[in-house]
Order: structure tokens, then sequence, then C-alpha cells
């Protein structure tokens, strides 16, 4: 006899169908559209294939196009393993290894039999992908015997899937899926039923790369395809344009174009400013000193050198080793032919936060509860020690600077100091620009130090000041993410929207009970013992090397003026003006404004064209006619009509304009 189930559908109704139906069975029985339309299951809110079989009481829906998160993931994931084959079809004795989804796309590493592929070999791989799509093959799971199944890689000569398949757990569930009947790859799935369920004109393969087989540069190099794949060709079509948008946009190119950096190779992952970039971080630095001041901190300075025994006590060195520059606590010989250095020293480690430096000075004398909450900044500069492949232009760097702050406060205090942050942060973001953010409480991790209770006390502190602030809403994006905090303490994670609609982690405040625990920092309360301050980790831009590379792209290199390197250029259209443009620069370093003359003897098309590359805000072109009137013509970037304005209205108007947000309300 058929044994039956029970089947629980979102909208609470039930269906008692046979074992070993599937849920494409079920959305048939439902009706014809959603049979078409439904990819995938959620079993009991895990998903799963659409044709693999139901085998208990369960809750089930049905995954559509509409549930577009799910509905990416398993395309994405699908058009890795089409990929996989397509280049097997093509370059027969090429090995697989793995390919996973990404955030906007896929990726397949390869062992080509000859040379590593080439971006060339593109245009053919995506038409042997498209061939396989359009035949509409099966894409079928099965379970296999571990040992069967090293020796079914091993016979094709797939020692890397032989290898990985090897070291899976012992008791793990190992699960194949075969594309037609010709073709499998190891996959725990799950899969769209078919290949014809992906769209052929909703992909494309980006760029091939190197890579090291599972990262490591000891192992074997191999070829990365990268692909972007999406439910439909609009998507697709929104993906490339926004790439388009983006590679404009580009904080190197710009960078570059705008004279603020350079990076070389005797610094790697370190930035060098020229004055103009330098002009922009002066600029922020001076910005978010006057709004931590306003906001009650106090700013130190600590040391980028400390002992690794600090480092020990910490925490950082056991979890955190592996990113941190260390160095021997002797003098190197450089003279005798002994070594330079002997291996036997007390080792030193350079800075790659500040929280240990701040809890030293924070014990430093006798803290009472009447001294708490204190709030201590430090524009600090760190050190982490990056791979080489993975920095990237100010985004990713070695050497950074952060906007670190960390408040000692009590238990009792925690709520409101939270929200005050919260209330900074809003004020800081918009007058820079970004009107849209959103709001993540990142929890436990599953290695991290400190009591379970620790961490149920914390989280829900973080929780309980953003509900207390009314931003845990949709407008303000508020999520948990699980196993997400960092190791010694949960945080919230501020994400910036861009102008073209990237996200950005930005800004970030942890509940930590456990660094001043470890360093023994304590303060005398209202019953005269000692307790433990509540240490909260705080930065609103993280760090300047990377918002100056967001702010960048956020503004396409046209940074708002208080921001601008360079204010306004005044630049003549006769050599005879130049005498008028000089008293027009003076007037306006007079009143604050960053400006140089463009005296040259060149055609005024030419200078406008230079200085709009250079992204200058404001171009004042004077001429013989300008002087007689003591006048100017205003040119903005980016507009093509230019105003007439007398010396005097110009530079008011300017001067009003350079203000920055923050000294601008206060002169309202």
């Amino acid at each position: 006899m058929t044994k039956m189930i029970k089947i629980t559908l979102p909208d609470g109704s039930t269906r008692e169908v046979a074992m070993g139906t599937t849920p494409a069975q079920i959305a048939a029985d439902i009706g014809p559209g959603l049979a078409k339309a439904a990819l995938a299951a959620k079993i009991d809110g895990e998903l799963r294939d659409i044709m693999r079989p139901l085998e208990e009481d369960t809750e089930l829906a049905l995954v559509t196009s509409r549930d577009e998160e799910d509905a990416l993931e398993l395309a994405r994931h699908d058009y890795a393993h089409v990929l996989a084959e397509a280049v097997q079809n093509i370059f027969p004795g090429t090995q697989i290894t793995f390919g996973p989804s990404t955030d906007d796309g896929f990726y397949y590493d390869f062992a080509p039999a000859g040379d590593p592929f080439t971006d060339e070999d593109l245009p053919k791989i995506e038409e042997e992908m498209q061939r396989i799509i359009a035949a509409d093959k099966p894409l079928r799971r099965e379970v296999w015997d571990r040992n069967d199944l090293i020796a079914r890689w091993q016979k094709d000569g797939e020692s890397f899937k032989a290898e990985w398949a090897a070291e899976l757990p012992e008791g793990d569930e190992i699960t194949v899926y075969w594309s037609g009947d010709d073709w499998m790859d190891m996959c725990r799935g799950p899969h769209l039923a078919s290949t014809g369920k992906l769209d052929p004109k909703a992909f494309k393969l980006m760029r091939v790369s190197g890579a090291y087989w599972r990262g490591d540069q000891r192992n074997p190099q191999l070829s990365r395809i990268y692909g972007t794949g999406w439910l439909n060709k609009k998507q697709l079509a929104a993906h490339l344009l926004r790439l388009e948008e983006a590679a404009k946009r580009d904080h190197r190119k710009l960078g570059q174009e705008m004279d603020l950096y350079h990076i070389q190779s005797e610094a790697q992952g370190s930035i060098f400013w020229h004055p103009k970039g330098y002009v922009i971080w002066q600029a922020l630095e001076q910005y978010m000193r006057r709004r931590q001041i306003d906001a009650g901190y106090e700013e130190v300075k600590t040391p980028q050198l400390m002992d690794v025994r600090q480092w020990e006590q910490s925490g950082h060195w056991g979890k955190y080793s592996e990113n941190m520059f260390a160095v021997p606590d002797e003098v190197p010989d450089a003279e005798s032919d002994g070594p330079v250095i002997t291996g036997t020293a007390d080792m030193m480690a350079i800075k790659p936060m500040n929280c240990p430096a701040h809890v030293l000075v924070f014990r430093q004398g006798i803290k009472s509860y009447r001294d708490l909450p204190i709030r201590m900044a430090e524009f600090g500069c760190c050190h982490r020690n990056e791979p080489h492949g993975a920095l990237h232009g100010l985004m990713r760097v070695r050497q950074f600077t952060q906007d670190d702050a960390h408040i000692f406060c009590t238990k009792e205090q925690l709520i409101e100091e939270v929200g005050l942050f919260c209330d900074m942060l809003d004020r800081c973001y918009r007058d820079l620009g970004f009107e849209n953010y959103a709001i993540k409480l990142a929890l436990r991790p599953d290695k991290r130090i400190g009591s379970d209770e620790m961490w149920d006390w914390s989280e829900q502190s973080l929780r309980d000041a953003v509900i207390a602030t009314g931003r845990d809403t949709e407008e303000y994006g508020w999520e948990e993410l699980p196993g997400e905090g960092a190791f010694y303490a949960p945080k919230l994670e501020f994400h910036l929207t861009d102008a073209i609609g990237r996200t950005w982690q930005v800004g970030t405040i942890q509940t930590d009970t456990v660094l001043p625990e470890r360093l023994d920092a304590t303060y005398v309360g209202e019953d005269g013992e000692r307790h433990q301050p509540i240490m909260l980790h705080r930065a609103i831009l993280g760090s300047f090397e990377r918002f100056i590379g967001i702010l960048i792209e956020h503004y396409a290199g046209k940074l708002p003026l208080w921001l601008a390197p360079t204010q306004a250029v005044v630049a003549t259209i006769v050599t005879d003006a130049n005498p008028y443009a000089e008293k027009v620069v003076e007037q306006l370093k007079a009143a604050g404004i960053r400006v140089e003359a463009d005296l040259r003897n060149e055609k005024i098309n030419y200078k406008v064209r230079e200085h709009s590359v250079g992204k200058v805000p404001n171009i004042l072109v004077v001429g013989m006619r300008e002087a007689e009137e003591g006048k100017v013509a205003l040119r903005r970037l980016g507009q093509k009509d230019q105003e007439f304005l007398t010396l005097d209205e110009v530079v008011a108007m300017l001067k009003n304009e350079a203000l920055p947000p923050d000294l601008k309300s206060v002169a309202q």
C-alpha cells in the first residue's frame, strides 16, 4: 500500500499525496500556469530541486521567478555547470574543479590540458553554452558511494575532483548532477529541472583570470572564467549598463585624470597621495573632527608598534596574526657576516586596529562611573597584511587610516550611546551625499570568544538601540545577518547605496564586553566596587582611503565644492587679461577658495576641456571685456551655459557654496 504524506502550502491549505510525489507534480495539479512557472521548491524553508521526490510530511513553497533571490541563485548555479560542460565539450582533456554562483553571476575554475584559456576563447564557449541550453537537457540528481565516485573521477582523469571527493566528511551524502546522460559534476545542488529553464540571452562571459587550486599559490594554477547571469535579457542589459557606468566612475581612472594619487610596487597596497588628493583627505578629516568634537569625543594618538604579547593578551594574535605585520625588536646587523636578524628577539606588531591601545589609554588613572561615557577618537593609521592579489586601488589596501573611536560606557548608557551614534552617522552620510543606507545586525559567528549569555545580551542591546531610534524599518533596510559578527562582538553594519545603486558596507558599531575583560579595564561604580565598562567600537567612514574611493565613484569625480581639490580655475582668453585674472585669483584666495590661474597661451576651448576632464567644478573665463567691466563668465562643470557675474558676486557666491555642510548650517 502506498504511504500518503501531508503537504502544507503557504496559504495554510493541505494536500495528501503519495510518498515520492515531486513538487513539480503538485505544481501541475494546482494549475498549468504554476507548473510552467515553478523553478524549484522550498521544503521546510530549504531550497530543493523541483523534481526531487518528497519523502515525509512537509511545508512546501514553490519558487518562481518572482522569488528573485532564490531564482537568481539557482540560475547562476546552473550557468556555472553549463559553462563547465561547454568547456569540456570544446577543449577535451580539460579538468574541472568547482564553480560557485556570485553576487552578480558565476565562475568556474579549470585545469586546461594545454595553454591557459584567454578572453578570445569566450565567444565560442558562449555559443556552446547556448546550444546546451537550447537542448533543454534534464538536470538529474544522483547519490553516489564515495569510493565509486572517487574511482569514476580517477578513471576520467579528474584528479582535482577525486581529491575533493576524498576529503568530504565521512557520512556526508555525496551527490552528483547529470546534464542529460553524458555529462556530470559533483554538487550539493539544488538545480533547475533542465537547462532549458535558463534564458540563453540572459548571460555573458566576462573575462578569464588565473587562480590557484584551493586558493593556495603553492598549488597548481588554474584558468578561471567569470560570467554574469540573470533571469532574462532585460536584467542582463541593465547590469551591463551599470558596469559601463561603473567603468566610467572607476576611482583608479578618475584618480589618475584628476591627479589625486598613485600606487607603485615599492609600497604594495599603500597610497602615494598627491597634493590634490590630500586636499580631499584633509577636508574630510577636518569635517569628521568637527562632527566628533560636537558629539563629545576626545581625540588621542596611539603607537604604531606594540609588543606581540599585548596582542596575545587582547586575543588578536590568536585570531588575526596572519593579517598582521610583525617585526623583531632588534637593530639589524648589516655589517658583519652573521645573520641580519637573529631570530631570537622579542616580536613587535604593527597595529591592524586601534582598539587595544585605546583600552590602555582608558586604564591610565582611576575612572569613576561619573566619568562615563568616555568617547575616545583617533584617526589611526593601521596596517593589515592583505594578499597582493586582493589589493584594489583605494578600496583594498594594506595601509589605511580609520575614523576610529571607542566609547566606554555602563550597561545602562549603552542604548542611548548607540542611538546618539546612529544620529551622528545619519547626519554625516546625508552631508556627504548619501541619502539611502541600510542597517544590518551581524550576529554571532561560529568561531567566537565570550559566553553565550554575553552574546545574547550584546545582540539584544544593539537590537533595542536601533528600535529606540525608530530605524528598525524597511526604509532603513533593517535586517539581521546570522554568523556575520566579529569574533569578539556582534555589530551594526551600515550599508550605503551610491548613485548607480551599488551598496558599500562602511560604518559599524560593535558591543564588546570581551576586550575590557581581557585587558583589565575597570571603573569605580556608584557602589564603590570595580566594574568593567562596555566598549563600543565605532566608525562612520571606515577608512579614509576606501571612503574617498567611494566618494569619487559616487560623484563620478564631480565632488561637492567643499571637497573639490581645486574649487575654481580662472582662465584667460587673451594674455592682455592676465593682470585682471591674477586679481580675481587673489580675491578668491582671500575668501578661502582653492583657486588656480590658467594664463597659458592656449585657446579657451582647450583650457575648458582640460579642466573639465580634471573635474574642476567652476571655470571663470576672463577676457578684456570682463576686465574692463569687472566681471567674469562662470562656467559650471557639466553645463553648457555660462553666467556673467561681477567679481564681488562670484566671490560671495563661491565662498558660500564652498562651506562644508556643518559650517554652512551654522552660518545660516
